[in-house]
């Protein structure tokens, strides 16, 4: 049950049609007289002072012209009766104490969002609230979520929003999910992170990541992106391992993949503490000192040697030619031409660019 407290309304009102006629007859005025007043029919009186017709603004207009009182005042005298007789309606009450859980569920994150994704199986606000609590990581649900998240924006001033928030509480979900992994190795996830330029070259490469990941102790969790939440993935610690959540938005290879670069430099140079989350949106122009140290750490893995010299004319030859030297994908070497203006977007030169989207849904599921 919600403890949140209110000011309830005094519950000793006195029905306005009470009132009101207490004043004619304070006035020596009978219910057909102040019809008449009025320029309304005597039944209009009548029901008005039985209780069988509410004041509208109207008619507290015409009231309160009549005995020289403000409109608001038959208005509130009303309300305040109609409210004091709601609150001791135990069936309006219980409506209303729903509408509170609701509301406290929905400050947390986008509930009908999440159940449509059935990652929120609840049906009932006494199935669901429990679900909602284990989520977010709470004691109780009148509790702040106590995991920092540290977004990256543009504007540096922007809060993250609540389908941002929720996505990372799925991440870290997932990630306590899983099976127990090996004890966390600093040294072997940066020799790991050497390598992975070099050996993830096809979307079936894809598939062994978590695998490779979890044997330096670390968790590498996919959650598709919730609509509108515009992130691309996320790195955190769960207990004593850190996580890597991504969520495929792009489902190019090489835009997820460098997202999982950026993630494992976020750990490696230790940027995120525990209770801490950093949350990337690549698409973000502005990047602060740990953004550029991210990526250009991810540069370094897939361009040991430096970036390599760029003719004038980038032709199809030439980025088959150099991705076979640097044995990496030639998406990645394209993706990398086009983050620094070589390419255009709009390049053929990406056409039947391979995709992640069928393979990152399997990494969940094999490690269950």
């Amino acid at each position: 049950m919600n403890n949140t407290t209110y000011d309830p309304l005094p519950i000793d009102q006195t029905p306005v049609g009470e009132l009101l006629e207490t004043e004619l007859a304070t006035r020596g005025w009978s219910q057909v007289d102040f019809a008449a007043v009025l320029g309304r029919p005597a039944q209009f009186v009548s029901e008005i002072v039985t209780g069988k017709k509410e004041i509208t603004r109207e008619s507290a207009a015409q009231i309160g012209a009549a005995l020289t009182q403000s409109p608001e005042f038959w208005l509130n005298l009303q309300d305040q009766y109609l409210l004091a007789k709601q609150e001791r309606d135990v069936k309006t009450q219980a409506k209303l104490d729903d509408v509170r859980r609701r509301a406290r569920l929905n400050r947390l994150g986008p509930i009908q969002v999440l159940q449509r994704r059935g990652i929120l199986k609840g049906t009932t606000l006494d199935s669901l609230e429990p679900q909602v609590q284990d989520l977010f990581e709470l004691k109780s649900l009148d509790d702040v979520p106590k995991c920092e998240i540290a977004a990256k924006r543009a504007n540096q001033g922007e809060d993250i929003t609540l389908l941002q928030r929720a996505w990372v509480f799925c991440v870290r979900r997932e990630a306590r999910r899983q099976p127990p992994v090996g004890e966390y190795s600093a040294a072997r996830l940066a020799e790991l992170a050497e390598v992975l330029p070099r050996s993830v070259q096809t979307p079936e490469d894809f598939a062994g990541l978590p695998e490779q990941l979890a044997n330096v102790g670390v968790r590498l969790v996919y959650v598709e992106a919730l609509p509108g939440a515009k992130i691309d993935g996320c790195a955190t610690w769960v207990g004593k391992h850190p996580v890597i959540g991504v969520s495929g938005r792009g489902k190019r290879l090489d835009k997820v993949f460098f997202a999982l670069l950026h993630e494992l430099a976020h750990i490696l140079r230790e940027h995120v503490g525990k209770d801490q989350v950093i949350v990337e949106n690549l698409d973000d122009t502005h990047e602060s000192a740990q953004e550029d140290e991210a990526n250009n750490a991810g540069l370094r893995w897939i361009f040991p040697n430096g970036y390599p010299s760029v003719p004038a004319r980038i032709t199809g030859p030439w980025v088959e030619q150099k991705a076979a030297e640097l044995r990496i994908a030639q998406i990645v070497l394209i993706g990398q031409l086009q983050k620094t203006g070589w390419l255009d977007w709009r390049t053929t030169l990406v056409r039947g660019a391979p995709s992640v989207a069928e393979v990152l849904p399997t990494w969940n599921e094999v490690r269950r």
